[in-house]
């Protein structure tokens, strides 16, 4: 794994196929649904009633990007009516460990971003600016 300041400048670019790739992964409908896909396939409803505030659209849309890439398949139960069940690939069990770590950054750091959220609020409420400071210049 190489440090971020070993990466080349070019992948910030915004023609860079990595920035679009880790858009699609990281948005927060994605890394939910392979959550949620972790232990068991789930069907599109059960996947829905798990994610509480997803459209329908939404949930469509995020179901493809990550069918596309490769992070879960799609496969078709031929019941009456028929049904669609959603599973994690190999590919995207890649993925559960990073997020894992990423989620209990959240957990770990949640005071600390409240406190700099209520800092940062506060100031902006201090000055009736937007948070822009302005320094007086001597001279």
């Amino acid at each position: 794994m190489h440090d971020v300041t070993e990466l080349d400048p070019v992948c910030f670019s915004s023609d860079c196929p990595s920035r679009g790739l880790f858009d699609q992964i990281a948005d927060k409908w994605s890394t939910m649904v392979l959550t949620v896909l972790t232990d068991n396939p789930h069907r599109f409803n059960l996947i829905r009633r798990r994610l509480e505030g997803v459209s329908q659209k939404a949930l469509t849309q995020c179901l493809r990007k990550l069918e596309r890439n490769g992070m879960i398949t799609r496969r078709v139960i031929s019941l009456s009516p028929v049904a669609v069940e959603y599973e994690i690939t190999a590919l995207g069990r890649t993925l559960q460990e990073p997020l894992r770590k990423l989620h209990q950054w959240t957990l770990d750091n949640l005071a600390d971003v409240n406190a700099a959220r209520e800092a940062f609020d506060k100031r902006q409420s201090d000055d009736g600016f937007s948070g822009v400071q302005v320094e007086k210049r001597v001279g």
